[in-house]
């Protein structure tokens, strides 16, 4: 990637991520807490550049939007246990963790194959 792209790349990341953060703050009160717990909570779990974890948050943003217009509370839609909810929308995503394991079970197969 160029310089040119990669700093259009960056720039369109941030005015993405602004433009989702204006959205979630139009939010009623309880989805903006819990979106913002649940960006606390994901973004611990991210690798890499984190793009994967925005692709996450755009969705649940979406589905909080059509559940908010609706009148449903936020609950009604994650359920009670919020991680768990959040844990699903991981289950695709690349975190730390994958690549931890994945970097000791090369280490290990390294190590016997000496």
């Amino acid at each position: 990637m160029t310089t040119t792209g990669f700093l259009t790349k960056i720039i369109g990341d941030r005015k993405e991520w602004k433009a989702m953060e204006a959205r979630a703050n139009l939010l009623p009160r309880d989805y903006r807490v819990v979106y913002n717990e649940m960006k606390s909570y994901m973004w611990r779990f991210t690798s890499g550049d984190g793009m994967d974890i925005v692709a996450i948050l755009r969705e649940v943003l979406d589905l909080f939007e059509d559940n908010a217009a609706a009148g449903k509370g936020v609950l009604e839609v994650t359920g009670p246990d919020v991680a768990a909810f959040c844990d699903a929308r991981l289950s695709g995503a690349t975190t730390y963790m994958d690549r931890w394991r994945a970097s000791l079970n090369r280490g290990v197969a390294a190590k016997l194959a000496d």
